[in-house]
């Protein structure tokens, strides 16, 4: 009979978490004792059959401002990281950050939106906005990245913390290599893979690389990565936010919607929706004292 780890998270600017409340939620499904991870912010404890009301309790709590993850405890702390990197190792979508430098940012980010939501194709939505930005500077792109693009907090320690632990980290991105290739290197990742943007003359062509890094791409990035590194898909941990990253997120032992699309996290079942990327840490058990700070 499996055994099965409950972690409950506060957003860190507001470290909510209190204790009676764990207690609380502890004493009425007859879990273990509970294990700080972080003071006012993480707590966890274990339990010996899944709770039948989690996601009655779940939504209960995230009208607090908290989150609530339950998975089994064996193998949790995971060996690799697949990681999407818009709007998930980024706070920004690459793409309509290029658009508002062309002066079509509007229009972009609505399809940007409708294709992250599952509502169009991602390979057409790509195509077409791609060719929305045809004639472009290419040296928008460096603007872009020194001046539009943070990263999304908590980031860095948890590539530091899982790789000081022998994990491996690939960024797979729906997005441009020109940002994939930036961020891997400030964030550590051991690859990454993403689409090509077309310059020519020194201008955006209007044209993306072929074939087009999409859903399916990312599963076989899975795939192809483990098989590498004689892992199994058990021992992944996948994180994204959009209707492409679904194929993977499924495919992983952990699949994380991370402050996700509402259609894309409903079919998730690890959800974060205030934590901040230290919450892939605390959900496979690792303390605030155990980050690597960066």
């Amino acid at each position: 009979m499996p055994v099965y780890s409950v972690t409950l998270m506060a957003a860190p600017a507001a470290r909510n978490l209190d204790g009676a409340m764990v207690d609380s939620l502890r004493n009425a499904w007859g879990g273990g004792d509970a294990l700080w991870l972080a003071a006012d912010q993480a707590a966890e404890f274990v339990l010996e059959r899944r709770p039948e009301n989690f996601w009655q309790v779940w939504a209960d709590l995230q009208a607090l401002g908290l989150d609530l993850v339950l998975q089994e405890s064996a193998g949790r702390r995971k060996q690799m990281l697949l990681a999407d990197m818009d709007s998930t190792m980024i706070q920004q979508e690459c793409i309509d950050e290029l658009a508002d430098e062309a002066g079509i940012g509007a229009r972009v980010k609505e399809i940007t939106a409708r294709a992250m939501n599952g509502e169009l194709d991602f390979d057409g939505a790509l195509r077409e906005r791609v060719g929305l930005l045809a004639g472009l500077d290419a040296a928008v792109i460096k603007q872009v990245l020194d001046t539009r693009i943070t990263l999304m907090p908590g980031g860095a320690a948890l590539l530091a913390t899982m790789k000081q632990d022998g994990a491996y980290a690939a960024l797979v991105s729906g997005g441009f290599t020109a940002f994939t290739a930036h961020v891997a290197g400030v964030l550590g990742f051991d690859e990454n893979r993403a689409n090509t943007l077309i310059v020519e003359g020194g201008k955006l062509s209007g044209e993306v690389g072929m074939p087009i890094l999409g859903r399916q791409a990312k599963v076989d990035a899975l795939e192809e990565i483990t098989a590498r590194l004689g892992l199994t898909e058990a021992e992944v941990m996948a994180v994204g936010d959009g209707a492409n990253d679904l194929g993977m997120l499924g495919r992983a032992g952990a699949g994380v919607a991370l402050h996700a699309k509402p259609s894309v996290a409903a079919q998730c079942d690890i959800r974060i929706n205030h934590g901040d990327l230290t919450s892939l840490l605390y959900i496979q058990g690792y303390s605030r004292d155990e980050f690597v700070n960066v």
